[in-house]
C-alpha cells in the first residue's frame, strides 16, 4: 500500500469503525480523541493520553483491527501512541471547562473543591508521597538527599531546590515527601503543596473575586513553598508575574522554595528572564533514568505491597525491557498481576512473556518521538503542536528540523513514519530536514531564533547535544 493512500484510508477506516460501534460510542471515544494513519501493515492510534489509549486498546483494538482490515483488503497490525496535538487540545477544553465552570458557580466550585479559595493559611494536606517510600538510586540520590536535609533542617538553608527530569522519574514523590515529612517532625513549620496548574486557578480566582490578600497570605506567610509542575506557568505572563513576586517574598525572608518542572528553567518556553535568573541561582538537579538495579527494586517494593510474590527471573525481564520512566514500569506489573488473576496462572516468565508481548511490542520508538517533539519545542519556546504546523517561522523551522533530524538519528523510524507522525508531511521535508542540520553541525554554524526573551543565538551542536543528553540519547 503506498504512502500516499493512506490518509484517505483513515477517513474511510474511521467511517467503518463507526458503523460497528455505533454512533454514540464513536463520539465519546473516536471523534476528537483519536487520530488515525495507516501504512506499511500497521495502523497508529494517536491518542491524546494514556487513560484513554488504554481504554481504547481493552475495548476496540479488535474493532479497529477489522475496520482497517475491511478497507486496505488485508490483516494489519494495531499501535497506540501519545499524540501532542490531540492532548493539547483535550487540555485546552477541560481548561476552559473549568474556568467557565468556576466563573459561574464561584462559590459551589469552592465547596465542591474544584478549586479552593485563598482563605489565608490552609491546613496541611496529606499527600501520597513518602520519603521512606522513595526507591534511592544513582540516578536520584542527590535529589532525595536535598528532600531529607529540607524535613530536617528547613530553616538552616535558603537556597532555591529545582528539581527538574522526564515525567515518571520521581519529582512529585519527592515533593510531597517533603510535605509529608514536614508534617509529621517538624509541625510549627507552616509549608504550602501545590501544582503550577493549582496556583494558577487560585491566582485567577483570587484576582476574580478581589481576594488578593487571603491568596498572597497563603502563598507568602509560609516557611517552605513546593510547587510542583512550574512549567504550567510558562506562557501565562500575570501568573508569572505573580509567582516572581511570591518567590521573591518567601526568598528575602530567608525562607524555602522548591520546585519541580519536566525542563531544566533554561528549557521552560516562554518564562521571563529574570524568574529563570533566580531559579538558576539556586540548586538545579536533575534525576536521571533509574538503572536496572533500581528498577528492580522499585519492582520488587511494589509487588510485596500488593501480597504477590513475583519471581526474581520476572522481575529482572521486567525491568530490562522497561526503561523509560517509573510509570510504565509499575503499570508493566500491574498488568502482568492481573493477567495471571483472570487466567488463574502462577507468575512464571512465560506468563510474562504472553501478558507483557503487545505492551512492549509498542514501547519504545513510537512514544520516543513524542518526548523528542516535547524536548525540542520546550527548548526553543513553543509547543508540540507548532512543530506539527504548515507555520514557517524561523523559531519554529529550525525546531522542526533540530526534532526530525534526531527522530531520524536515533529511532528505528523510516522517512515516511517520521514524516506523518510530524503533521502528516511529506517525506522529503525530513530528509531536507536532515541533510540542512548536518550540514550545519559539519560546519559547527551558530544559529538563531526568536524567543520571548528576545533573540536567541547559540552552536548548533550544543543544541543538539543539549537534547540528546536530556533525552538521554548520550
Amino acid at each position: 500500500m503506498s504512502v500516499e493512500t493512506t490518509f484517505s484510508n483513515a477517513d474511510q477506516i474511521k467511517t467503518r469503525i463507526e458503523e460497528l460501534v455505533g454512533a454514540q460510542r464513536y463520539k465519546v471515544w473516536f471523534k476528537n480523541s483519536t487520530q488515525l494513519a495507516c501504512a506499511d501493515g500497521f495502523m497508529k492510534v494517536g491518542v491524546p493520553n494514556l487513560f484513554i489509549g488504554g481504554w481504547i486498546e481493552d475495548h476496540f483494538n479488535d474493532v479497529i483491527a477489522q475496520a482497517a482490515r475491511d478497507v486496505v483488503g488485508k490483516d494489519v497490525r494495531v499501535t497506540y501512541s501519545i499524540d501532542p496535538v490531540l492532548f493539547r487540545k483535550m487540555r485546552k477544553s477541560q481548561l476552559n471547562s473549568q474556568a467557565a465552570y468556576i466563573e459561574k458557580n464561584a462559590e459551589r466550585a469552592v465547596r465542591e473543591g474544584s478549586v479552593r479559595a485563598p482563605i489565608g493559611q490552609a491546613a496541611p494536606r496529606k499527600l501520597r508521597g513518602r520519603l521512606n517510600e522513595f526507591v534511592v538510586g544513582p540516578s536520584n540520590r542527590l535529589a532525595y538527599s536535598l528532600a531529607c536535609s529540607v524535613v530536617e533542617r528547613p530553616e538552616t538553608d535558603t537556597s532555591t531546590i529545582f528539581l527538574h527530569s522526564a515525567c515518571g522519574l520521581g519529582k512529585t514523590h519527592l515533593l510531597q515527601g517533603v510535605g509529608n515529612g514536614l508534617q509529621e517532625k517538624q509541625p510549627h513549620v507552616k509549608w504550602v503543596y501545590a501544582s503550577g496548574e493549582e496556583f494558577t486557578n487560585q491566582f485567577l480566582y483570587a484576582l476574580r473575586e478581589r481576594r488578593l490578600d487571603a491568596f498572597r497570605h497563603r502563598f507568602r506567610d509560609i516557611d517552605v513553598l513546593l510547587i510542583d509542575d512550574i512549567q504550567f506557568i510558562a506562557n501565562k505572563k500575570a501568573t508569572q508575574e505573580e509567582f516572581l513576586h511570591t518567590f521573591n517574598a518567601i526568598y528575602t525572608a530567608g525562607k524555602r522554595v522548591i520546585l519541580a518542572s519536566d525542563a531544566h528553567p533554561k528549557m521552560i518556553g516562554d518564562l521571563s528572564e529574570s524568574l529563570v535568573s533566580r531559579l538558576i541561582a539556586g540548586m538545579v538537579v536533575r534525576i536521571e533514568r533509574p538503572d536496572l538495579e533500581t528498577r528492580q527494586e522499585i519492582l520488587r517494593r511494589r509487588a510485596a505491597a500488593t501480597g504477590q510474590t513475583v519471581p526474581d527471573a520476572v522481575i529482572r525481564y521486567i525491568a530490562e525491557k522497561i526503561q523509560a520512566n517509573v510509570r510504565e514500569l509499575e503499570g508493566c506489573l500491574m498488568k502482568l498481576l492481573a493477567f495471571a488473576s483472570l487466567m488463574r496462572q502462577p507468575i512464571t516468565l512465560e506468563t510474562a512473556h504472553q501478558a507483557l508481548e503487545d505492551h512492549l511490542a509498542q514501547t519504545g520508538k513510537i512514544l520516543t518521538i513524542s518526548d523528542i517533539e516535547q524536548s525540542v519545542a520546550t527548548y526553543f519556546g513553543i509547543t508540540p503542536a507548532d512543530l506539527h504546523s504548515s507555520r514557517k517561522s524561523r523559531t519554529i523551522a529550525l525546531a522542526r528540523n533540530v526534532a526530525m533530524f534526531i527522530a531520524r538519528k536515533h529511532t528505528g523510524l523510516s522517512l515516511p513514519e517520521i514524516a506523518r507522525m510530524m503533521g502528516n508531511k511529506n517525506h522529503t521535508t525530513v530528509l531536507l530536514a536532515c541533510r540542512r542540520i548536518t550540514g550545519l553541525l559539519n560546519e559547527d554554524a551558530e544559529v538563531g531564533w526568536q524567543s520571548a526573551a528576545g533573540c536567541q543565538s547559540r552552536q548548533l551542536r550544543s543544541i543538539v547535544d543539549s537534547q540528546e543528553e536530556y533525552l538521554g540519547l548520550q
